[in-house]
């Protein structure tokens, strides 16, 4: 018997375990389906570009044919460990516009306004710069400059800035709009995950329990009270456990509504196809999900200064692995996507529509294509799509995959936002900073000028940039999931703590936001008696 059982080890459920276990009379579990965060790969930060490939650390998903992108499966990779995802992305830390949570308050959500949640995003960073009116000091989450700047990365910068954008040292600042080079949540050369950040330090207190390779399977109720869940083990066993207080479900903006439905939260029609008993009605669950859809302009290089597959490039590497073990320094440190920005694809917009990250090396296929030799790819994506998905089950195991249906570009705004971004891109990589470094375009490659050319490059090649939210909705109206303390509607004991509660899709890279949703929910929680 438990007070709070937390479902997902990930980026806003250690926030969570962190939080509430620090009242000694709260007794807290945390199941994680995954392992524990072992593996040498995920805190060196180049790392990531295996845990792309593991099996056990992720969750691997793709998504349905795409009805706009020639009938694509994307793969969608998520974080399967202690950490979550924040243990496998490119530790890029933006909060994203202070309109898009100010937006959040405009539809009703009291208490998420930037004003509101802005001491959270404080309170939860050690920003290494200092403290600001911006940034706070202090917290578990470490914020860091880049210790690895590769000769491109400050090659694109100062480009950007020949080409007419605005250069920015903090995009998390009083201004959004810039390019320059991210922040990461790293310290002392080595990822920063919410797992190392808010688990590590406190996962001994006696009333904390952390059981991993635990497979939640469903919520269990007592009428329309949440008071356990069952989960399978590693094994296949079938084990329950009981919650006194809450269940605070944690998974993501996949498995959350995934599990809901499995509970028998969601739409009657859905659940009875695959025959599962109805505990409540709530239709919402597993709509309006939305991403980040990325494309990428691809460069070759001729100095030989980028991050290459090549046999010259290997007495680098030899060097980088004793900067990295004697002094935390050098391109094990480099999490790839060292620079990048915020701008407008239309000067009269009032605030950035488009983001960039520059990758100091040729990347296809998230890394999965290799390409031998050396180059630079830049990737925009469209921060505010108008394209609304869906998830559903596929089946009533919860060993199944959901379906995911994105429905990437079935909105037309987001195709032409998309080719505006890819004419950006072409404009930043021929300003004068790239002569002399500025190989072969390989894709899209000189054959695609005309705009409907691009528009099919951008069908055949856009990607997620792993940022999907929003299929438990916060809200009031009737698709809406949970309310703004986060409790699902209809029900008690029962709230949903993750990116899947965003109605709106915020404009910059979702870990920082939902690790202070995970900090706005525990302060919640504090607030009541124990």
């Amino acid at each position: 018997m438990y007070d709070y059982i937390i479902v997902g080890a990930g980026s806003a459920g250690c926030v969570l375990a962190n939080r509430l276990s620090a009242d000694p009379n709260r007794r807290v579990c945390l199941l994680e389906a995954g392992p524990e965060d072992t593996s040498p790969w995920i805190h060196i930060p180049v790392g990531m570009f295996f845990m792309m490939r593991s099996k056990t650390m992720n969750w691997r998903y793709q998504t349905e044919p795409q009805p706009q992108l020639n009938q694509r499966r994307l793969f969608w990779p998520r974080g399967k460990t202690l950490g979550g995802s924040s243990s496998s992305n490119a530790m890029v830390y933006t909060r994203g516009h202070r309109w898009d949570y100010d937006h959040w308050a405009e539809l009703g959500n009291q208490g998420w306004s930037y004003a509101e949640l802005l001491p959270l995003f404080k309170r939860s960073q050690h920003q290494e710069r200092g403290p600001s009116e911006h940034h706070g000091v202090g917290g578990p989450l470490n914020v860091a400059d880049p210790r690895q700047r590769s000769e491109i990365s400050e090659v694109f910068v100062r480009a950007a800035g020949e080409a007419g954008y605005p250069l920015s040292d903090d995009f998390n600042g009083a201004e959004q709009e810039g390019v320059g080079f991210y922040q990461l949540t790293q310290k002392e050369g080595r990822r920063c995950s919410s797992a190392r950040a808010y688990l590590h330090p406190i996962r001994q207190r006696p009333n904390l329990m952390i059981i991993t390779h635990a497979l939640a399977s469903r919520v269990l109720f007592k009428g329309k009270r949440a008071v356990g869940v069952a989960y399978r083990t590693r094994e296949g066993q079938t084990v329950e456990i009981q919650a006194q207080r809450e269940v605070l479900l944690s998974g993501g903006a996949i498995n959350s509504p995934q599990l809901l439905l499995l509970s028998g939260i969601g739409p009657h029609a859905e659940l009875g196809r695959h025959g599962i008993s109805q505990v409540h009605e709530l239709p919402g669950v597993g709509q309006n999900l939305q991403d980040h859809l990325d494309v990428i302009v691809a460069h070759r290089e001729c100095r030989r200064a980028s991050y290459g597959f090549a046999l010259s490039f290997l007495p680098r590497l030899l060097k980088s692995i004793v900067d990295y073990r004697r002094h935390g320094y050098g391109f094990l440190t480099s999490n790839l996507a060292e620079a990048g920005g915020f701008v407008k694809s239309d000067p009269a917009l009032p605030l950035p529509n488009l983001q960039y990250h520059l990758t100091s090396t040729i990347l296809d296929d998230h890394g999965r294509r290799i390409w031998l030799g050396y180059g630079y790819s830049l990737h925009v994506c469209d921060l505010r799509p108008k394209s609304r998905g869906h998830l559903a089950l596929k089946s009533a195991d919860p060993y199944d995959p959901p379906l995911l249906q994105p429905n990437y570009l079935s909105h037309p705004d987001d195709l032409e936002t998309l080719l505006t971004g890819v004419k950006t891109c072409r404009k930043i990589l021929a300003a004068r900073a790239f002569d002399g470094y500025r190989g072969e375009e390989l894709f899209p490659g000189k054959a695609a000028q005309s705009d409907e050319e691009l528009r099919e490059f951008i069908r055949c090649r856009a990607e997620t940039i792993y940022h999907p939210v929003g299929t438990c909705k916060m809200g009031h109206d009737p698709m809406a999931v949970v309310d703004d303390q986060l409790q699902v509607h209809g029900l008690s004991g029962l709230r949903v703590v993750d990116a899947s509660i965003m109605p709106t899709l915020i404009g910059g890279n979702t870990n920082a936001p939902t690790i202070v949703i995970g900090e706005k929910v525990a302060e919640l929680i504090l607030a009541e008696p124990a």
